[in-house]
């Protein structure tokens, strides 16, 4: 299964948080899927979830929201 996770380009994020979120999905969806495979883009927000069902797609957008709102457990600002 592949993801990809738009992120609006006029969003200000931290440095690396592109990144983090992309590792953390990664990790978070590899409990749960054997092979899955995440992208994180700039672009028009949204969520691509191809080779997965339509549950698939509701289950990780609520992995995704779960994830943003931990962010201060998993992204250090340093």
């Amino acid at each position: 299964m592949y993801v990809e996770i738009s992120i609006k380009k006029e969003d200000k994020l931290p440095l690396g948080a592109e990144e983090a979120l992309e590792a953390e999905m990664l990790k978070r969806l590899s409990k749960r899927y054997d092979d899955v495979s995440v992208r994180v883009r700039r672009g028009q927000a949204g969520i691509s979830v191809m080779g997965g069902s339509k549950q698939d797609k509701e289950d990780i957008m609520d992995i995704l929201q779960e994830t943003w709102e931990s962010a201060d457990d998993w992204f250090d600002l340093q």
